[in-house]
């Protein structure tokens, strides 16, 4: 007997799903599902809320009826979960915690999440380690060279809470970065628009242009070295690839940067330097529970401090900013 034929199924949002993405909500709800095949069903209008098309972006309003269509999951058979060894790797790296939301210390080369040919990203891992019941939401984005602070809410009532705190910009965001090139005077600020092209490698590629959305980044110089800089950086804005194009628009490209970074790369080349020197350092927020103030800083891995003491002891110029 042939089984039955999946059927879209419509599912009313309740007060507690009030402000949430559209995307996100069906990630919910299409467990396994890659977060790509969930957008392109949104693009198709297979996806509707109340009867209408809508963007991914579409905050969700309680009484909404979405229309989840039907989507062939992973058997559990076929995907096992990660092992326990993955997982207690993972969770070794929550750097705080509380009933409402964690803050993960990303290493360099994982992706915030699964999809465009990467099967597992930190929430997967997260979610997969902690169990079904888990809900586990990505507050925000990290590129997947950066590492460092990257926040996960735990309840929706805290997700709308912390997204309502980054629109507002009331979040504090902190990166360490080592820039290529003696760099000239104290603090900078660089406010130039940015405009995405078409995805080149599978990746997105950014570029300065005066079309584009507003970009601000503030750089403070904290160690220099003959031929680089430990730099500081503040972000206004929140846009793909912000801090690697506005670096490289200065002259000075992030070290280890393959996209946007300098051909001949002297930290690379001389100081063993293998991945992109970016690095979320801090977050502070406000807790949605209490309102109180929350600071959460992540160490740099011995990746980035190795090929940073190695330039130190060949640099006897390096000075304080």
């Amino acid at each position: 007997m042939n089984a039955a034929v999946p059927r879209a199924v419509r599912v009313t949002a309740g007060e507690d799903e009030a402000g949430r993405r559209l995307d996100n909500f069906l990630m919910s709800h299409l467990k396994g599902v890659p977060r790509a095949h969930v957008y392109r069903l949104i693009r198709s209008g297979e996806v509707r809320v109340n009867s209408r098309r809508v963007q991914a972006s579409y905050r969700l309003i309680s009484g909404d009826e979405v229309r989840v269509p039907p989507v062939r999951q992973p058997e559990a058979g076929n995907a096992p979960p990660p092992s326990r060894v993955r997982g207690e790797w993972i969770e070794a790296r929550v750097l705080f915690e509380d009933d409402d939301l964690l803050v993960l210390n990303k290493p360099s080369g994982l992706a915030v999440h699964g999809g465009s040919g990467v099967s597992l990203g930190a929430i997967e891992l997260l979610r997969a380690t902690r169990g079904p019941r888990a809900t586990l939401e990505l507050v925000h984005r990290l590129d997947r060279d950066t590492s460092g602070c990257l926040l996960v809410a735990k309840r929706a009532s805290a997700l709308r809470a912390l997204h309502a705190q980054f629109r507002d910009g009331t979040v504090d965001k902190r990166y360490l970065a080592l820039l290529i090139g003696r760099w000239p005077g104290r603090a900078r600020t660089v406010d130039a628009p940015l405009v995405t092209d078409e995805r080149r490698g599978g990746e997105r590629h950014v570029r300065v242009d005066a079309a584009g959305k507003e970009a601000v980044t503030h750089f403070v110089p904290l160690e220099r070295f003959p031929d680089a800089v430990l730099a500081e950086v503040h972000l206004t804005t929140g846009r793909t690839h912000q801090i690697r194009v506005h670096a490289a628009s200065i002259g000075h490209p992030v070290a280890g940067d393959e996209r946007y970074g300098a051909a001949d790369d002297p930290v690379v080349r001389t100081h063993g330097l293998k991945r992109l020197f970016l690095h979320a350092r801090s977050l502070g927020f406000r807790s949605p529970k209490s309102g109180e103030p929350v600071g959460v800083e992540a160490p740099l891995g011995e990746d980035l401090t190795d090929p940073l003491e190695h330039l130190r002891a060949t640099a006897p110029a390096a000075r304080n900013a």
